[in-house]
């Protein structure tokens, strides 16, 4: 199977991913909410806290459930993959690039790939908490999976860090 280029055909990829993880004890399909796996804060470049559901035997996707601690927010951020978060609870908004955008409990984010972005909990009392899926798994497969963070700073400061590194 040709893993790019132009013998490249996404059934002979999919369906030799699909033969290759199935559910067992190792790899179950329900995790308990108790059994998620919480990156170490030195993985985390912001002060959220992020809980893997790894034990699923996703392949092209990652979830993840994502607290964001009163009043603090994720770093500015892009990546190659695509995410989806559904805002479990909280209230809050995202700065996407030069747009701002505001969510509470019930909404869905989307940030498209290599886009820059972050995620603000605007309550001072309550976390916000989303879950999170991402398609990073896949492009990890693949070997284009890229992400880079710029910290706690603004979409002009993350450019300026980054200027000229378009891909």
């Amino acid at each position: 199977m040709a893993e790019s280029g132009p013998e490249f055909r996404m059934g002979d990829f999919l369906g030799a991913i699909s033969a290759a993880v199935q559910p067992g004890a190792a790899r179950p399909f329900v995790v308990r909410a108790n059994e998620l796996e919480t990156l170490p804060a030195g993985e985390v470049h912001n002060p959220s806290t992020l809980s893997i559901a790894g034990k699923l035997p996703t392949t092209t996707f990652e979830i993840f459930r994502q607290t964001i601690p009163p009043g603090l927010s994720t770093d500015m951020q892009r990546h190659h993959h695509e995410t989806v978060h559904f805002v479990i609870s909280g209230d809050g908004h995202t700065e996407l690039e030069d747009e701002s955008e505001t969510w509470s409990t019930g909404d869905f984010v989307y940030t498209p790939p290599w886009t820059w972005h972050r995620h603000y909990n605007d309550s001072p009392e309550h976390p916000a908490e989303f879950l999170t899926i991402e398609n990073s798994r896949l492009l990890g497969l693949l070997g284009v999976g890229r992400r880079q963070s710029a910290g706690l700073v603004t979409v002009e400061e993350a450019r300026a860090r980054f200027e000229g590194d378009r891909a």
